[in-house]
This record gives C-alpha cells, structure tokens and sequence, in this order.
C-alpha cells in the first residue's frame, strides 16, 4: 500500500487536518480563545512589574501591585486549566471521529484490496496513526493559532517598551528561523518514515500471530523472533531519527531566546547606563524576552508537530483510497417460506490480479430453484471461486452471473448477500461467545429458532458440556472448540438467516462419520426449500445431489448425475474411484 504517487495528489495536510477538526470547531474555538485570555493575562505582567519596580525606586505603596499581580496569576493558571482541557477533550473527539471513519471504510474494503494489503499495516493505520492526531489538533492547529498571536502580541507590546531593544530580539529571532527552515523538511521525512516502520512491525506481528502454532510447530520461532525484532529495530531507527531533528528544533529556539536574553541584557545595560531607559524598563523588557520564549516554543513545536501528523495523515489517506463497497443500510433477511434462487454462470472469465493466471476459462452452468448442485473437480479447478464470485467478493472479468435472471451487478450489495448463507471452507469463528458466533448474521432470532438450530446441527451436546452454555467464550478465532465443531457452528449460524441460497464449502470436513451423516440429513432437508450448492471430496455427499458440476482447470466439463457422470466422465470417474471415501452408487 505504497503512497508513491499519492502525495502528489493528496490535499494538503492542513486541510485534510481541518476536515476532521470542523465538526469540532466550536470547541476548539472556545479552547483557543481560553488560550488567547491565558496569553494576554501573561502579557500583563511585566507592565505590572514595571508599575511595581518603579513604585519601589519612588518609596510608594506597592500594596496594589503586588495583589494585581497575585490575580493575574490565579486567573492566568485556572483560564490555562480550563483550556488545556477543553483543547484536549476536543482533540480526543478528532481521534474519536477519525477512528470511527476509517474503521466503517476498512469493513467496506473490497475484498481484493484486503487481499493486497497487510492486515497489521492497516490495523497500525487505525490505532497508531490516528492518535497523532491528538497531538497535531492541539499542538499543532490550536498552538499555531494561538502561539503565533502570543507571539505577535508579545512582539507589540516589547515595541511599545523599547524599539532598539525589539530589534535585536527579532534580529536573534531571525537567525533562529533560518536554521529551523532547514530542519523541518528533515522532520517531515523521518516521521513519515518511522510512521510506516510502524506499520511494517505491526503487519510481522500479525503474521506471526495469525499462524502462532504453525510457527512453533515449524520450529521457527527464533527465525520469525529475528524479523519481529528487525521490524522494532527499523522502527525505532527512524522514531530515534525524527525525534533527533524534532529536539534540534526545539533546542534552537530555546538557544536562539538565551541568546536573545544576554544580547538585550547587553544592550539594555549599557542604555540604561547611558540613561535612554529606565531600570523598570529594562526588567519589564526582560521579563516580556523571558515571556517571549513559550509562544516561540509553541510555534516551533506546532511546525514539528505539524510534519509527524502530516505523515500521519498521509497513512490514513492512503487507507481511505483502498477500493470500498459502497455504504449502505443492511437489508432485511429473506422471511420464512422465501422461494429458493435460480443461480447461472454465462461464459465467466476471472482471474484474481493481472498479473495472475485466469482461473475460470469460461465457466457456464446453471442451477434451478431448489434442490442441491455439488461441484467437484481437482484442486485448483476454481470452485471455491464460484462462491466468491457469487458472493461479489470479487469482480468477473467478462461473462454474466445472474441470479433469479438479474444480474449480480444489478443486485444491490446487502439485499443480495441476505439471500445467500455461506459457509468457508476454514469455518472461521471470531473471538466472543458462542451465542455471538451464531447470531452474527441473524442478531434477531429468537430463542425458540436457536434452539431448535441447536439441536439439528448436534450442537446441543456441547452447548451442554460448556461451563456456560451459549455465553462461553470461544477463544480467539474459536481455538477453545474443535475443528468439527467450528464446522457445525459456521453451518448453524449460515442456516440461521434463513437463506434462498446456501453455499457450503466442503462444510463437512473435519467431521466424524455420525456428525457428518445428520449434517448430510439436514441439507438434504434444506435443499427441499432452498438452493443449495455444495463443493465436496466425499462420495456420500455427492451422491445425494440432484446434479453434480465437474469442474478442471478453470472450466464446467461434464454436468449430470453420479450415475451418468461415472458413465460419461471419465475424470469423474477417476474421482469417484480415488479422492471420495467410496465408490458405491
């Protein structure tokens, strides 16, 4: 997912940056403006100061000077309190809507996007890059704003203390931003950088993780041990050399305001001596030099701030251009008693890349409503493929696929996808409980419906066995059941939507010869109301389908009945003598 022309196109960051912060905006504006009050009683001071100095050298009442400068403290801590808070409160609120835009957009990512993206890389994408923003929203955008007004404020009001001596603050002034209009370019790239290393460790995390058991059954672990720790290594390399050219930054300006102090101490000296000014001056110059130095922070830290969330920015954009389906309210599941769906490939060509080898040659077959189509073939024959295209996971290059004579691109998304329940061949199951799993495409079946789902798929006994039936945790990607169990809970919970068209593959795997032949039972009832279509290795399966596709090398070679197929097929015969468990009629 490399932005190597991206950032060419992109808007600029800063109003990518506004357009998470606008629905924000009165917040961040009361927060700014509690900012300015927290900078303006700061720029009082030194004027009180003034006052005080000069009432000392004349044996006046210091009284009132002293309690206007207590105020103006009090005041200036609680008005800065109250904006921290609402600056920050605003900027989680940018994380928060951030967060919630990128991961509605990464659940509609077409599937051959995710197919070329790294999972870690995307999940870095929506945790880590996004809580830059927190930074950039108050450092950055308000600090900027509010700093650069400080800043010029301040710069006023020394002008209205002493000419000569702004002159050679702004002089030293200057000479600092000269250096710093070296070094920011210089942050830009190095936390771009270390914002995609970031990325990268997080994608080796992931890949390992994913496949913990193969790994340690591989004995790999100090090889992938050696890449997770190269990834952090290149991470932290570029982290280290961000934060290098970020700390000289920020050293060169407080560099620059030292060296502001003793010049203007200089000079103000030796006018004081020359009696231009007062010593009341000189301290309140002094003090506004002192008080120069924060918005000047500000402002620097806003520019760096501003590249780290800017590369930021240029990750989330990136994420956000992958291929999406389009946002749309889920459809209402088919009602009880729905007609089954009439199913027919014309022609279909695919492959899953360019620069990939087609996988369907021109597949045509057709189903009719009702009843149940299995598809056999060697592996590779592309029939998995099938239920992805009909799904629309992905895309036919040319052919038509319809379903009740409509074209599947005329379907729309939700309403096409409720008619079908579709069980993968690894019958995935997501971390939660057992009631999740099963719910996850129905969350409106009732009780007396699971129950009696339960019971046909013999997921009663272990529900029974379970320390609390269906509210037990099934572990992370269902490790705590067994492989025929993620089976049975997958079909179960494909079942449960009530389907016009069930798409099972090799659904029946990983189950002993009991649970298999009740299973079997079960479809076969299915099929009585509803489409079903089956990819299958075992015989007993095949045998009880109303019509059989033989499938190879990415086309439809015969399509019959088991008995005619034995006669005619002479691949489907060598099937059914060798891959399936038997050979009986």
């Amino acid at each position: 997912m490399s932005g190597a022309d991206s950032e060419t196109s992109d808007p600029p960051a800063w109003r990518l940056l506004l357009d998470y912060v606008r629905p924000h905006r009165w917040a961040l504006l009361a927060g700014a403006l509690l900012s300015l009050v927290t900078g303006a009683t700061g720029l009082l001071l030194p004027l009180v100061a003034r006052g005080l100095v000069d009432d000392l050298a004349h044996d006046r009442a210091v009284t009132g000077a002293l309690v206007a400068m207590s105020a103006l403290v009090v005041a200036n801590a609680a008005i800065g309190a109250l904006g921290s808070y609402v600056l920050r409160r605003t900027a989680e609120s940018v994380v928060l809507g951030a967060r919630r835009a990128l991961s509605s957009y990464l659940l509609r990512l077409r599937i051959p996007a995710v197919d070329r993206s790294e999972p870690g890389d995307l999940m870095a994408r929506i945790t880590s890059d996004t809580t830059l923003l927190r930074e950039v929203t108050t450092e950055s955008l308000v600090g900027l704003g509010t700093g650069g007004l400080t800043l010029v404020a301040t710069v006023v009001m020394m002008g209205l203390v002493d000419v000569v001596l702004l002159g050679v603050t702004l002089a030293v002034i200057l000479l600092a931003g000269t250096v710093l209009g070296v070094i920011v370019p210089r942050i830009n790239r190095a936390s771009r950088q270390a914002q995609n290393a970031v990325g990268v460790m997080g994608a080796s995390l992931e890949r390992v993780l994913g496949a913990l058991r193969t790994v340690k059954a591989s004995g790999a672990e100090h090889r992938e041990e050696h890449t997770l720790h190269a990834a952090a290594e290149e991470s932290w390399r570029q982290s280290v050399r961000a934060a290098k050219w970020s700390a000289a930054a920020g050293n060169t300006a407080g560099l620059a305001m030292q060296i502001a102090f003793i010049t203007v101490l200089a000079v103000g000296g030796a006018r004081v001596a020359t009696g231009a000014i007062g010593v009341g001056t000189l301290v309140a110059f002094l003090l506004y030099v002192f008080y120069l130095m924060s918005p000047i922070q500000q402002v620097v830290g806003a520019v760096t701030q501003y590249q780290t969330g800017a590369a930021a920015l240029a990750r989330i954009q990136e994420a956000l251009r992958l291929p999406a389906e389009p946002p749309c309210r889920p459809a209402p599941l088919p009602s009880p008693g729905a007609r089954p769906a009439a199913l027919a490939f014309v022609d279909v060509r695919f492959r899953y890349a360019v620069d990939l080898p087609y996988v369907h040659h021109g597949v045509t077959f057709s189903v009719p409503a009702q009843g149940m189509t299995a598809f056999v073939g060697p592996s590779g024959a592309g029939k998995t493929t099938v239920f992805s295209l009909i799904e629309r996971f992905y895309e036919p290059e040319s052919g038509a696929i319809t379903l009740d004579g409509r074209s599947l691109a005329d379907w729309d998304l939700p309403q096409l996808r409720s008619a079908i329940g579709y069980v993968e061949q690894d019958a995935p199951v997501l971390s939660g409980s057992l009631r999740d799993n099963l719910l996850l495409g129905n969350p409106d079946a009732d009780e007396g419906a699971l129950e009696r789902l339960l019971k046909t798929t013999r997921l009663d006994g272990l529900v029974a066995r379970l320390p609390s039936g269906l509210d037990t945790l099934v572990g992370h990607r269902g490790t705590k059941l067994s492989g025929g169990e993620r089976q049975r809970v997958a079909i179960a919970r494909a079942l449960l939507r009530r389907p016009r068209l069930l798409l099972l593959d090799e659904a029946t795997s990983q189950l002993d010869a009991v649970n298999e032949a009740a299973l079997r039972d079960t479809v076969a009832d299915v099929a009585r109301a509803t489409t079903v279509l089956v990819v299958a290795h075992r015989l007993s399966t095949v045998t009880m389908a109303d019509r059989i596709v033989v499938m190879d090398a990415g086309r439809v070679r015969a399509v019959g009945t088991h008995r005619d197929l034995v006669a005619a097929d002479p691949l489907y015969a060598e099937l059914a003598a060798t891959q399936f468990l038997a050979t009986a009629d």
